[in-house]
C-alpha cells in the first residue's frame, strides 16, 4: 500500500539542513496521542448521542418524495528495464492465491483484493462489482447480465451508499452506475478495505470502507489489444485499446481505448446500449517523481428495469408471468417510455514530486460531470388536465404521458494536496488539505409521448406540457485538514499509523422554477457541519510468515448532493451518520497458502438508509443507531498441479438499536434489538482455478444467508446461492497476434429464480404508498421491491494483444 512506503532516500553526498529531530519526533508522537485521544472522545460522544437519539427517534421524520434515477493513485513501485522488470512481475504473481481471487496483504487493516489474473478470466462485460462478488465482506447485487447498469453492495451491515467508490484514489460513480467508470480490460485490480479509509483519501461517505479500482498503466512499447464478445440476450460488444509506447525520448506513454456494447433486457422488452472511452497518460522521472492522468467518457441508453414486489416475484417464479417492460407502444409501460439517457466524464490527474531534504509533495485533482435524463410513465391524461407549453392546445384525454427526471448538471470537482517529510528512519509525517465542491441541478418536466409511444427529449418544446418547470439545486462545499504519521520500529516489524482528519462542510438545497431557474422564496434549506475523524492502526510482523494488526477509527457519511435532491428543498437537512469502528486481524502465508482473519465491531449513530419508492426513485431517511459485530475469514492456495483453491466466509451479528417511527402507519415500530435491515448473518464463497498449458478455468459459488428487508423485521428474504464459470484457452502467437485467446463465461448456471436483495429499506411489510410499479397500479401495503439474479447467461469472447 502506498501509505506504507517511504519515499526514495536522497543521496547523502550533499549536506542537508534538517529541522530539529527532537521536535519532529515529538510531533509524530503527538499525532499518535492525538489520534488515540480523539478516537476515545468520539467513542464517548457516540455513546452519549446514542442515548439522545433514542429519545429523538420518537419524532416523525419529514415525508417528502421526489422522483429520481441515476446518482491512492496507488503509486506502485517503478518497473525497471530488462531482467529486473521480469523479476518484479514474477514476484507479484507469487503473492497471489486462488487464481487471483486473493492477494497477500501487509496493511495494518483488512484489505481484500482481486488481481489481474482473475479479472482476465472473467467476461469483458464485468464491472468492478461483478469482480468482487466473492470477497468475504461483500454481498453484491447486479440486475443486469450485460454489465451496463451497475448494482448495489451490502458490506458488514452497511451499503454502497456508506462506501467510498474510487478509481485510482479519486471518487467515481455510484454503485448503481459503476459501468460509467472504466472498461474491465483497463482494470489492473480492485481492492476493498471494508473497515478502513486512509485519512488522506478524498472520501466523504466511508463508514463502510473503500473500494478502489486501479487502472491500466500504459505499455513501454507501441501495440494494443482487441476483443469481441457475443452472448445471451443478443449481447454484442467490441473493444480496442491502442498503446503509444514511449513518445519519442520524452518518457511519456499513453493509451486510448473504445468499447461499444448492445444487449436486450433479460426481463421483458427493452434494448440497452453503451459507448465508452478510456484514456491514460503517464510520465515517470528517475528520482521517483511521476505524473498520471486517467480520463473516461461514457454514454448510455438503457431501459429502466421494473423491480418486483414480493407478489410479483412469486407470480414470476411459479407461473413464468414476468414483470418487465412492455413491447406494446400503446401500453403506458412501453419500454421506450422507461429509459435512461446519460453522458458522463471522469478525470483524475495525480502528481507525485520528490523534493530535496526528504520532502515529498502530492497533488491529486479530480473532476466528474454528468448530464442526462430518465423517462418514466406519467399516467394517462384526463379531459382538460394538460395543455401544451407551445401554443396552449389541450392534450386529448387518454394520451400517455411521460414524467422526467432531468439532470442538467451532476458535478463533482476537488483536489487533495499533501506534503510529506521523512523525519528519520522511523517516522514519516504527512500534512494535507482536501477541497471538494459537489452539486446537482435537476428538474421534473412532463411531456406527452410521441406517436410511436416513446418518450421525447424533455427539452423538446413540441411535447412539453404542464407550464413552467420546477426543480432543485442541491450540493455542498467541503474543506478538510488532515495530519498523519507512520512509524516503523523493531527492524520494521512494528508499524504504527496515526492520523486525524477534520472536515468542514456547507450544504444547501434550493427550489427553483421557470426557464431561468429563479429561486422560490422560502423553499430552501442548508446546514454547516463538522466531523472529527481520528484513526490509529498498529501491525506487528511476528515472523516472516505471520502478522497481527489492530485498527480503530471514526468515519462518517454526509448526505450527498443526490441524497438531498431526493428530498423536498424545504425539508430539514439529514444529520450526518457517524461510525466508530474497531478491527483485529491475523495473517499467515507460506509457499502453499494465504490466510486472513479479521474481527470487527461497528457502532453507528444516526444510520441513514434509502427507502425505495419505485420507478428507480428513492428517499433517504434516518433509522437511529446500529451495532455490527463479526468476522471475515479468507484462505487461498497457491497453484498446486494447476489447481488454486479459494474460500471465504463472513459471520455478521448486526442489530437495530433504536425504535423507529413509521409515518405510514403512524406507529412506533418495536425494531430495537432486531436484525438490522439488509444485513445477512452468513455469507460464504468458494472458488477454484485450474490452469494447464494454455487452458484455464475458474468456477465460483456464493451463498448469502437470510436477511431482513424492513425496519420492523416483518419482511424477510431467504438465503440463496449464485454461481459463475469461466473456461478458456490461450493459443500460441500467430504473426502479429501475440496472445490469441478464446473464453466462455457463464453466470447462474442452475437458472435459479431468487431475490438477491432489496432495492432499499422500508418501514414495514405493511407500508402504504411505499412502492409504485409501472406495470400495474400503485401498490398498497406490499412492502419492499427486490432485485433478482438475472437468468442463465453465456458470453463468448475472442481476444488478442498485438
Amino acid at each position: 500500500m502506498p501509505s506504507q512506503c517511504f519515499p526514495p532516500r536522497l543521496s547523502a553526498t550533499t549536506p542537508v539542513r534538517r529541522p530539529p529531530r527532537f521536535f519532529l519526533t515529538s510531533l509524530a508522537g503527538a499525532v499518535s496521542a492525538w489520534a488515540m485521544l480523539a478516537y476515545a472522545q468520539a467513542a464517548t460522544a457516540t455513546s452519549h448521542s446514542s442515548t439522545a437519539h433514542h429519545r429523538a427517534s420518537k419524532a416523525a421524520p419529514a415525508r417528502a418524495v421526489q422522483p429520481h434515477s441515476a446518482p491512492r493513485r496507488a503509486t506502485g513501485p517503478m518497473l525497471a528495464h530488462g531482467e529486473e522488470e521480469i523479476s518484479v512481475a514474477s514476484r507479484r504473481q507469487a503473492l497471489n492465491g486462488g487464481g487471483g481471487m486473493m492477494r497477500q496483504e501487509t496493511a495494518p487493516h483488512a484489505v481484500q483484493t482481486v488481481t489481474k489474473a482473475y479479472i482476465a478470466m472473467r467476461s469483458p462485460t464485468s464491472t468492478a462489482l461483478d469482480l468482487v462478488k466473492n470477497l468475504p465482506s461483500l454481498n453484491v447485487m447486479t440486475p443486469d447480465s450485460s454489465g451496463m447498469e451497475g448494482g448495489q453492495i451490502q458490506s458488514r451491515g452497511l451499503t454502497d451508499l456508506d462506501m467510498a467508490l474510487m478509481v485510482d484514489g479519486a471518487p467515481a460513480a455510484a454503485a448503481k452506475y459503476m459501468s460509467e467508470d472504466i472498461d474491465s480490460e483497463n482494470l489492473e485490480e480492485v481492492s476493498v478495505t471494508p473497515g478502513s479509509a486512509a485519512r488522506d483519501l478524498p472520501v466523504m461517505s466511508a463508514a463502510g470502507g473503500v473500494m478502489n479500482s486501479r487502472t491500466h498503466r500504459a505499455a513501454e512499447k507501441a501495440g494494443g489489444m482487441v476483443d469481441f464478445s457475443y452472448g445471451t440476450n443478443n449481447l454484442s460488444r467490441e473493444f480496442i485499446r491502442l498503446e503509444s509506447g514511449e513518445i519519442g525520448k520524452s518518457g511519456v506513454k499513453s493509451y486510448f481505448s473504445f468499447s461499444n456494447a448492445h444487449a436486450r433486457s433479460w426481463m421483458g422488452a427493452g434494448i440497452n446500449q453503451r459507448k465508452h472511452i478510456d484514456f491514460g497518460l503517464q510520465k515517470d522521472w528517475q528520482n521517483g517523481s511521476n505524473a498520471r492522468l486517467f480520463l473516461s467518457w461514457n454514454s448510455a441508453d438503457f431501459t429502466i428495469d421494473n423491480y418486483p414486489t414480493a407478489q410479483e416475484f412469486f407470480e414470476y417464479k411459479h407461473t413464468g408471468n414476468g414483470y418487465g417492460r412492455s413491447a406494446d407502444p400503446k401500453n403506458v409501460n412501453y419500454w421506450k417510455n422507461n429509459n435512461d439517457h446519460w453522458n458522463q466524464i471522469f478525470l483524475t490527474a495525480p502528481i507525485h514530486i520528490v523534493l530535496p531534504k526528504k520532502f515529498n509533495f502530492d497533488l491529486q485533482p479530480y473532476f466528474s460531470m454528468g448530464q442526462g435524463w430518465d423517462a418514466s410513465p406519467g399516467g394517462v391524461a384526463t379531459e382538460g388536465q394538460y395543455t401544451h407549453n407551445s401554443g396552449g392546445a389541450a392534450v386529448p384525454a387518454g394520451t400517455n404521458m411521460t414524467s422526467f427526471f432531468l439532470e442538467n448538471e451532476a458535478r463533482q470537482v476537488g483536489a487533495v494536496a499533501k506534503l510529506s517529510y521523512e523525519i528519520d528512519s522511523h517516522n514519516h509525517l504527512t500534512l494535507g488539505y482536501w477541497y471538494e465542491n459537489n452539486q446537482t441541478i435537476q428538474g421534473y418536466p412532463k411531456s406527452v409521448t410521441m406517436d410511436n409511444g416513446a418518450a421525447a427529449s424533455p427539452n423538446w418544446a413540441k411535447y412539453a406540457v404542464g407550464g413552467a418547470m420546477y426543480g432543485q439545486n442541491a450540493g455542498y462545499e467541503l474543506h478538510s485538514l488532515f495530519i498523519q504519521n507512520q512509524s516503523r520500529y523493531l527492524n520494521n516489524k512494528l508499524l504504527i499509523n496515526a492520523g486525524f482528519k477534520f472536515v468542514m462542510s456547507n450544504a444547501w438545497n434550493r427550489g427553483w422554477s421557470g426557464q431561468n431557474k429563479n429561486w422560490i422564496p422560502g423553499n430552501s434549506s442548508g446546514a454547516n457541519t463538522t466531523a472529527p475523524l481520528p484513526q490509529l492502526s498498529i501491525s506487528y510482523q511476528i515472523d516472516p510468515n505471520s502478522q497481527i494488526y489492530i485498527n480503530a477509527e471514526g468515519d462518517y457519511r454526509q448526505p450527498s448532493a443526490t441524497d438531498m435532491g431526493w428530498l423536498s428543498a424545504s425539508a430539514p437537512m439529514l444529520k450526518n451518520q457517524y461510525s466508530i469502528k474497531e478491527e483485529l486481524g491475523y495473517r499467515y502465508h507460506n509457499k502453499y497458502m494465504l490466510l486472513d482473519l479479521s474481527f470487527f465491531n461497528y457502532n453507528v449513530t444516526n444510520r441513514i438508509v434509502d427507502q425505495y419508492l419505485g420507478m428507480n426513485s428513492f428517499k433517504p431517511f434516518s433509522i437511529g443507531n446500529q451495532t455490527m459485530r463479526g468476522f471475515d475469514f479468507m484462505i487461498a492456495g497457491r497453484e498446486i498441479h494447476g489447481f488454486s483453491p479459494y474460500a471465504s466466509v463472513e459471520y455478521l451479528h448486526a442489530t437495530q438499536d433504536s425504535n423507529v417511527f413509521d409515518p405510514y402507519q403512524n406507529i412506533m415500530l418495536r425494531s430495537k434489538g432486531t436484525q438490522a435491515v439488509m444485513a445477512p448473518r452468513i455469507m460464504a464463497n468458494f472458488g477454484l482455478t485450474y490452469t494447464y498449458k494454455g487452458f484455464f478455468a475458474n468456477g465460483a459459488v456464493h451463498y448469502t444467508g437470510p436477511q431482513s428487508v424492513s425496519i420492523a423485521n416483518d419482511q424477510r428474504i431467504p438465503g440463496y446461492v449464485t454461481d459463475s464459470l469461466s473456461l478458456g484457452y490461450h493459443f500460441k502467437p500467430v504473426g502479429f497476434l501475440k496472445s490469441p485467446t478464446f473464453k466462455l463465461n457463464f453466470t447462474n448456471l442452475t437458472g435459479s429464480v431468487v431475490r438477491s436483495g432489496a432495492m432499499g429499506a422500508v418501514y414495514s411489510a405493511h407500508d402504504t404508498s411505499t412502492v409504485y410499479s409501472g406495470s400495474k397500479a400503485a401498490y398498497t401495503g406490499y412492502g419492499n421491491a427486490f432485485m433478482l439474479e438475472p437468468r442463465f447467461t453465456m458470453t463468448g469472447t475472442i481476444s488478442t494483444s498485438f
